[in-house]
């Protein structure tokens, strides 16, 4: 049984973390550069991804699979999360990089990984999709509202322009448009031609593995390492922390296989990396950020693997 457990555990991290070091290792033999790095991500965002969700969303009875209640939950908890990277922050005596460590405390890579990871262990999103309705809004919300308040440029910003920023994040977000379009047309029940089931698929079978070879490419080790104590705190916060607050709650309300696995990489996963370019836009050093994705990714290929073998010897997932 220890065996077969780990067995499942290394099977659905290690390819994830395998395409990620792939990443890592042609950009470090000069097959990509930063440049190339930088617009496969903005690519994979803005219609891989998208892409992905609207295939799964598009194809599947979404009344059926609607939970209102794990997304609320969902909800609730990335809020308690942010409140916990609050609490966190005031720690720290420089006030302009609070925003910073709020945001990378919370956020989490709940598109790339989270969709990942779903669908390595059982093939499909739909849990995933749910999960990011419930959370991408906030992290949205809240990562503009910290940045916006806690920035270093002079005057920061008024409160009218933080509201349209806001907005304009949310509505603009390609990953949410994603999710509605694909919402709606499995509601309305338009029939899908084949060419463009095909082609639909075509992109969204590509999103994952080029989204991993995206992310592992863009870790640089060599980064902001004056900002290690600090950074440390955020990925044992991130990667250690809410899943162990936050997990046994699930469970607690009936959360299993799929719904759990989706609320795991919720909790657990790794600092996204668009945090990094969101802080840089609201006049922040990013230093912090940096590091905090650089080392919760690298922490994550084997807190996972914990938390997916624990989860999975207790039986709470199959």
């Amino acid at each position: 049984m220890f065996l077969e457990n780990l067995q499942f555990s290394l099977n659905a991290t290690v390819p994830v973390f395998l395409m990620m070091v792939f990443g890592w290792f042609v950009k470090k033999i000069g097959l990509l550069d930063d440049h190339t790095t930088s617009t496969l991500n903005k690519f994979v965002f803005r219609t891989l991804l998208p892409a992905l969700l609207f295939m799964d969303l598009s194809t599947a009875d979404f009344r059926s699979v609607w939970d209102g209640r794990f997304v609320l939950f969902c909800m609730v908890i990335t809020l308690i999360s942010v409140g916990i990277a609050c609490l966190y922050s005031l720690i720290h005596k420089d006030k302009h990089e609070r925003g910073e460590i709020i945001q990378a405390s919370y956020r989490s890579s709940a598109a790339i990984l989270g969709i990942a990871f779903v669908k390595n262990i059982y093939g499909e999103a739909t849990m995933a999709a749910l999960m990011i309705v419930g959370t991408v809004p906030l992290y949205n919300i809240i990562a503009v509202t910290a940045l916006s308040l806690t920035s270093p440029e002079k005057g920061g910003r008024s409160g009218k322009s933080l509201f349209l920023n806001t907005a304009k994040g949310i509505v603009t977000n390609p990953i949410i448009i994603g999710i509605i379009v694909g919402m709606a047309w499995s509601m309305i029940g338009i029939p899908q031609p084949v060419i463009l089931q095909k082609s639909v698929s075509y992109l969204g079978n590509m999103a994952t593995p080029l989204s991993l070879i995206a992310l592992g490419a863009s870790f640089k080790a060599e980064e902001a390492k004056d900002k290690l104590p600090v950074t440390v705190g955020i990925v044992c916060i991130k990667l250690l922390l809410f899943c162990a607050l936050f997990l046994p709650v699930a469970v607690h309300f009936g959360f299993r296989g799929e719904k759990l696995i989706a609320i795991l990489v919720m909790l657990g996963s790794a600092t996204t990396g668009s945090c990094f370019v969101m802080a840089k836009n609201f006049g922040h050093k990013g230093s912090i950020t940096a590091l905090a994705v650089m080392l919760a990714t690298l922490g994550s290929a084997f807190t996972l693997t914990g938390w997916l073998f624990l989860l999975k010897t207790l039986g709470c997932i199959g």
